[in-house]
């Protein structure tokens, strides 16, 4: 079955606001994620690597991309296709409290 990387972006002040029922709600369909085997995470602090022609290991910390609500975690899914991958993440918690999750293909 085809698989599907999420990254859901959300903030405290949005997931403050969606009323209470609508987060256990949500909750719920990530423990439902879970049963089915996804992979889920919380987001960490994150580091960036370089390797130049793999002539020099260069780090440094932070995202390399910016975005207008902060990374709030990750998932690796199963679904049959996009648009079910799409119907299973839109009653996720940072889709339901005034956040985005993002669907990517694995290819």
């Amino acid at each position: 079955m085809p698989k599907f990387v999420t990254i859901g972006y959300g903030d405290q002040a949005g997931y403050d606001r969606t009323p209470r029922a609508v987060r256990d709600a949500a909750h719920a369909q990530d423990a439902k994620l879970r049963s089915e085997g996804a992979l889920m995470g919380i987001a960490g602090k994150p580091v960036q690597v370089r390797n130049p022609e793999a002539a020099q290991l260069e780090t440094l910390s932070g995202p390399f991309m910016s975005s207008a609500l902060p990374i709030a975690g990750f998932a690796v899914i199963e679904a049959a296709d996009m648009a079910e991958a799409i119907e299973k993440v839109s009653h996720v918690p940072c889709a339901v409290a005034h956040g985005v999750v993002e669907v990517w293909p694995m290819e």
